[in-house]
């Protein structure tokens, strides 16, 4: 029975952990690109080409020529997450023949794979709302949820599964963290500004009442408060030789420049949905950016290794002459 069970194991193709992080990065490009392109679907005003959900019409599932190019953008990107869905169903099955068969991965696996749909219901919750903007701003909000589990399983991929170690002092975990925050806040916020916007989805569909000078400039200060933080990162990191740590900030401030010049033209020039398209990218690359920089102040040793000992700081003892008698 024994050589029986050894040749059946034998038999499974183990996913290699090469393999595997190259299906979880897929995994986050596809959901990055599925927010792109659903931002697509709002910018060209095809949010309702297909009126109806989970059907593209009453009585059809795919749509029709008489919905024209609105009909094929709005299928389109519902065909998209299919696709998705297919990455990551490839990545939980790739955990489950990883040849250490780690059990950390899979919960976040599944995570993903079961928020693409979630994700996929409240997008058809927009369309039987008429992009009520709320629901579409929570539409976007899923998206980014999904793509934080599924950047945190790509990270795990390579760790080992012992106790989480602090790489940088309490302090400075403390406002990454902070930073971390506020990062999320400005998205929610980003979200509101959209529903105050033009670009609805539809020219017939309702903004959310706020006052688009107004809660773009909350949105701004928003953002200074953000990059002030991740400056502050880059500075304390330095300071105490976290290096890894001040890249990841280093980063993390050279997107944030980045979203804020891209969110300054689009507003000065009156929102043209190249821009905006760009701007919702940079959305995902900020939240990559942030969680990169979260990710680095801390380290996971292997199951059994005690946590080294700090090095104790080297002090200089003061030399005291010694009077000579003449």
């Amino acid at each position: 029975m024994r050589r029986i069970r050894s040749v059946k194991r034998s038999v499974r193709f183990p996913v290699s952990t090469a393999l595997l992080r190259r299906l979880a990065l897929a995994s986050i490009i596809a959901n990055v690109a599925i927010v792109v392109t659903g931002g697509a679907v709002r910018l060209t005003a095809s949010g309702l080409g297909c009126p109806t959900w989970p059907r593209c019409t009453d009585a059809s599932y795919t749509p029709t020529p008489e919905m024209g190019v609105h009909g094929v953008i709005e299928y389109g990107n519902r065909l998209l997450t299919f696709a998705v869905g297919l990455v990551a169903l490839a990545v939980v099955v790739g955990v489950l023949l990883h040849g250490t068969r780690r059990r950390a991965l899979l919960p976040l696996a599944v995570a993903v794979l079961f928020g693409i749909p979630l994700q996929a219901v409240i997008g058809g919750i927009t369309v039987l709302t008429n992009l009520n903007p709320w629901v579409v701003g929570l539409h976007f909000l899923a998206s980014m949820v999904v793509i934080a589990v599924a950047y945190a399983l790509w990270r795990r991929i390579d760790e080992p599964d012992g106790p989480v170690v602090p790489t940088v002092p309490g302090p400075l975990r403390a406002l990454a963290l902070v930073t971390t925050i506020v990062s999320v806040a400005v998205l929610v916020i980003g979200t509101w500004v959209t529903g105050s916007g033009p670009h609805a989805g539809d020219h017939g569909a309702a903004r959310n009442g706020l006052d688009p000078e107004s809660i773009s400039q909350v949105h701004a200060d928003g953002v200074f408060l953000l990059i002030g933080l991740s400056v502050a990162l880059v500075f304390a990191f330095r300071a105490v030789g976290a290096r890894r740590a001040e890249r990841a900030a280093g980063v993390l401030v050279a997107v944030e420049l980045g979203q804020g010049v891209i969110g300054f033209v689009q507003y000065f020039t009156h929102l043209p949905v190249m821009l905006v398209g760009a701007h919702m990218l940079g959305s995902c690359l900020v939240l990559l950016a942030t969680l990169a920089a979260l990710w680095s102040t801390r380290e996971r040793r292997p199951v059994g290794v005690a946590p080294a000992a700090p090095t104790p700081v080297a002090t200089q003892s003061a030399t005291v002459p010694v009077p000579v008698n003449a």
